[in-house]
């Protein structure tokens, strides 16, 4: 009975398991540079199934893109987590098509993305209320979308845009 305690509570051998593996980067030889990234301009399109980041953020094939025009919560904000889900039941075993346009924000590439049926990703997040037309890089063209009260529901997003909340660096977008 002692014997099966001590192999029960002995300290395990074993690694801790990572969540998800580490993504893989071209192997060079020791002293030589890596390849450079592809170089991304506007216009170009990138097609593929998409990783969810956040409510405004995805990767397609290892290229992470800003959705164009709307501002999401962080995740760590109200609703933050909510138009995370919100995106992923929206793009699930779908093919995403980003259209690049100009500008990278925080190496991050600004992309209109639209799924197979045309739906656009921002606004149907917009739609849902969950995230905010950011009229400075849209033009406006999505504030029609928004429902009543989502600047209420939103409010540090919205806070965020009028510059009336101070924001670290790591949170600011643009």
């Amino acid at each position: 009975m002692i014997g099966f305690l001590l192999r029960l509570f002995r300290p395990s051998s074993r690694r801790p398991r990572r969540p998800f593996p580490a993504p893989a980067l071209p192997r060079t030889e020791p002293g030589k540079p890596r390849p450079a990234a592809p170089q991304l301009r506007a216009g170009q399109v990138l097609e593929g199934r998409c990783h969810v980041i956040d409510g405004d953020t995805i990767v397609i094939a290892g290229t992470h893109i800003r959705l164009a025009g709307i501002d999401a919560p962080e995740l760590d904000q109200p609703y933050g987590q909510k138009a995370k889900f919100a995106m992923i039941a929206l793009c699930k075993g779908q093919t995403v098509r980003a259209i690049l346009t100009e500008g990278m924000t925080y190496e991050r590439v600004v992309a209109k993305c639209l799924l197979p049926d045309g739906t656009d990703l921002s606004a149907a997040l917009v739609a849902q209320g969950l995230a905010l037309d950011w009229a400075r890089f849209s033009g406006g063209s999505y504030r029609h979308l928004e429902p009543d009260g989502v600047r209420k529901k939103l409010w540090r997003v919205d806070a965020k845009h009028k510059g009336r909340l101070k924001m670290e660096a790591s949170q600011t977008r643009g």
